[in-house]
């Protein structure tokens, strides 16, 4: 599948769409990676009838921003927005994995009439409340954020196993964000439990239990806000969950579709 740039205001996005007439699934990358990490997934939702959908968000992989045609910095949630617009989408199953997480709780408190349904994946939400700082701050490991940003994305199990799948990760993400971008996406507006609750949308919620930074723990806390969700755990993967297993997140995520 190739590739191709969109025109939307202030931004180029570089998107991937399998197009047809199945449901539409649009897929958010994480901080770390782009587009391409989404090629398990693609490949699995076309096979079970779907159209795929995902893009370079602004500043990361291909997608750049345009001042000419668009206020500045813009948002990553209204760049979706606008990009369903010109797709024509009515409505479509949203997930994101990680900082894509982010911008999918954003996304779906904001155009609750658009989605089918939500998915989100090994992620803190960035949810602003006190007790999600907290829990966050009582986690973190000294320093491990000035390694190589495989050794707390990956997990351990699988960077002993699957050397080609990180070597293949490490490549995606040295091509990621563009300089100068800061590695958190800007929201509308910040995630908090109170945003949370008034999501509408069918939700799903799969965490990884080797995950050093959205461990389940963690991710019950915002997700007990998410109105009847549904919940998965994916056993000896870390916060890249959907690369590591892609086999197993793949089933949990097309068991949800066909359900909604």
């Amino acid at each position: 599948m190739t590739g191709a740039h969109v025109a939307l205001p202030g931004v180029r996005l570089w998107v991937l769409d399998t197009s047809g007439a199945g449901v539409p699934v649009v897929l958010l990358h994480p901080n770390s990676g782009t587009s391409a990490v989404w090629e398990p997934q693609i490949s699995a939702l076309v096979q079970a009838g779907y159209r795929a959908i995902a893009f370079d968000r602004r500043g990361w992989g291909k997608s750049t921003p345009d001042p000419t045609t668009g206020p500045q910095p813009g948002s990553i949630t209204t760049d979706l927005d606008a990009l369903v617009d010109h797709l024509e989408l009515e409505k479509f199953h949203l997930i994101g994995t990680a900082g894509g997480g982010f911008i999918a709780l954003d996304y779906a408190a904001w155009r609750p009439e658009r989605l089918r349904g939500l998915i989100v994946g090994g992620s803190t939400g960035a949810v602003a409340d006190k007790e999600v700082a907290e829990f966050i701050a009582r986690i973190a490991i000294p320093g491990i954020r000035e390694l190589p940003t495989h050794y707390r994305e990956i997990g351990p199990s699988y960077r002993g196993v699957n050397p080609d799948g990180v070597a293949r990760w490490i490549e995606i993400d040295e091509h990621a964000r563009q300089p100068g971008v800061a590695f958190q996406p800007a929201l509308r507006t910040p995630n908090t439990f109170a945003k949370i609750a008034t999501i509408a949308a069918p939700a799903l919620v799969i965490a990884a239990d080797a995950d050093l930074l959205a461990p389940p723990a963690l991710m019950r806390l915002w997700a007990a806000h998410l109105k009847g969700h549904e919940w998965a755990t994916i056993h000896d993967a870390g916060h890249a969950v959907a690369w590591e297993r892609p086999d197993e997140f793949n089933a949990i995520v097309l068991d949800f579709l066909r359900r909604h």
